[in-house]
């Protein structure tokens, strides 16, 4: 089956990569980055963000979220680490075991419009890259390009106590949508990625977390590279009227 990837080109805000000069455009011009410049991001910014993320809404001001920020050695040992594991497992898949999800983050079986939505966006992104179907050598080094942060100078690690319910994934979501805006108003991008879950048992113990901490995900923050071809892929969205029902 032959997928047309989406049109990013044309859907792309003008003014993407520099800094959003309201909440509308923070909203519009927030993607996931996959491509990051090398350039530092001072600790005084990422405390900002990280502050004001913090006014997320949770359940009875629980505020669940724990965040571990990584940068220099530690993100790169990360690295180092992770990838070799990617690696491993791809030359031994019967070690997929021991890099379980801590949660079930998608459906055990998909189906449509799900389905259709993860299909275009997935062969979009591939076809922008020029990765065809069968390619597995270079579907597995993009896939690794999750466990390198994106080369973003940042990368994050979000836990939280097993002890939560599930309502804290709920709360987290706020927190990390809160987190992305506030970095896009600092000409920051992002991208949140759950691909690190698989990988907790290699995370957990290098950022220091204790044994009742569950991964929550990744995130690679930075600036942008403007200049590389994969961050023209802006995926669309379906319109309100697809997912509003009104009751008047």
């Amino acid at each position: 089956m032959s997928i047309t990837p989406p049109q990013v080109h044309s859907q792309i805000p003008t003014r993407l990569f520099d800094t959003a000069p309201s909440v509308d455009e923070a909203i519009r011009t927030r993607m996931s980055v996959r491509s990051f410049k090398p350039d530092a991001v001072p600790r005084t910014v990422l405390s900002e963000i990280l502050e004001l993320a913090g006014r997320a809404p949770s359940g009875t001001n629980a505020q669940p979220w724990k965040v571990y920020v990584l940068q220099g050695n530690p993100l790169k040992e990360l690295v180092t680490k992770v990838c070799a594991a990617h690696d491993a497992l791809r030359a031994d898949p019967s070690l997929a075991a021991q890099y379980s999800e801590p949660y079930d983050y998608y459906p055990s079986h998909w189906v449509s419009p799900y389905i259709d939505r993860r299909r275009e966006n997935g062969w979009g992104l591939y076809g922008l890259l020029g990765i065809g179907k069968g390619e597995k050598d270079k579907m597995h080094a993009q896939a690794q390009r999750n466990y390198r942060f994106f080369d973003a100078p940042v990368g994050m690690m979000f836990t939280v106590d097993r002890v939560m319910g599930r309502g804290s994934l709920l709360d987290y979501g706020t927190f990390m949508q809160n987190l992305m805006l506030a970095a896009r108003a600092r000409g920051l991008h992002t991208c949140p990625q759950a691909a690190w879950n698989s990988f907790g048992s290699i995370v957990l113990p290098h950022i220091g977390a204790n044994e009742q901490e569950m991964m929550v995900c990744g995130m690679s923050l930075g600036y942008a590279n403007p200049d590389e071809v994969v961050n023209t892929f802006y995926t669309p969205r379906v319109s309100v009227d697809s997912y509003t029902t009104w009751l008047e």
